[in-house]
């Protein structure tokens, strides 16, 4: 996807922070419009220390580069600490958060104050999810995976497969 620039932006670098263990259509959603919205895209797949993820941090940067290759002004990157710090040392303006439902507003809410009151120079930024996408989180990817289930029209195409493989589904062994 060729992304047109938009002087208006004023050079514009937004963070799409997360886990993405997996990534799904629901994220992939989010970071196709924000890079129409922004001059540059940094997906920040977090380390945390006190999560027991399914993809190791560098297994979730690969799918996610193959997921948006075709995105121009998207990069992907690992962080690890405070998101605060990381948007300062990036010199970003913009947090770009994806809200699924109203019940995630709150959350989401309460982080962007403690963002902002961290680094008074970022705002955030919700996007709401496409209605198609408004169930779908990580953790329903993986329990369907788990228990069998097809997760093809949840996750993009191209890492179905190997996410389907580290779940366990029998249909997509080799």
């Amino acid at each position: 996807m060729n992304v047109p620039n938009r002087e208006s932006n004023n050079g514009k670098l937004a963070i799409c922070p997360g886990s993405f263990d997996p990534i799904t259509l629901g994220h992939l959603d989010i970071i196709r419009r924000a890079a129409l919205m922004f001059d540059r895209v940094i997906v920040a797949v977090l380390v945390n220390p006190g999560k027991n993820p399914s993809f190791t941090a560098e297994e979730r940067i690969d799918m996610i580069r193959r997921v948006v290759e075709g995105i121009s002004n998207v990069e992907v990157e690992c962080f690890d600490g405070l998101l605060a710090d990381y948007t300062r040392q990036k010199n970003a303006q913009v947090i770009v958060r994806g809200l699924r439902a109203v019940t995630d507003f709150e959350y989401e809410f309460q982080m962007a104050l403690a963002n902002r009151k961290m680094n008074e120079n970022i705002d955030t930024v919700f996007l709401t999810t496409s209605a198609e996408y408004m169930y779908l989180s990580s953790s329903m990817v993986k329990s369907i995976g788990c228990f069998g289930g097809d997760i093809a029209d949840f996750v993009p195409t191209c890492i179905c497969r190997e996410i389907a493989e580290r779940l366990c589904l029998p249909q997509y062994r080799k």
